[in-house]
């Protein structure tokens, strides 16, 4: 499964230690995670990259 990673906002408490979390966690179950750069441009344009560390 891919999953994206989208945030389109300013800064938020914790949003590093969530986005760590969810790479990890999908990497251990066998699960791709990618990110969208500058937010929802990156997703319109298929502007990503994966998340492997």
């Amino acid at each position: 499964m891919r999953i994206g990673v989208l945030t389109s906002g300013g800064d938020c408490p914790g949003l590093n230690a969530v986005i760590r979390s969810v790479v990890h966690r999908a990497g251990a179950l066998g699960d791709e995670v990618i990110g969208f750069h500058d937010g929802w441009r990156g997703l319109l344009e298929c502007d990503w990259r994966p998340l492997d560390h």
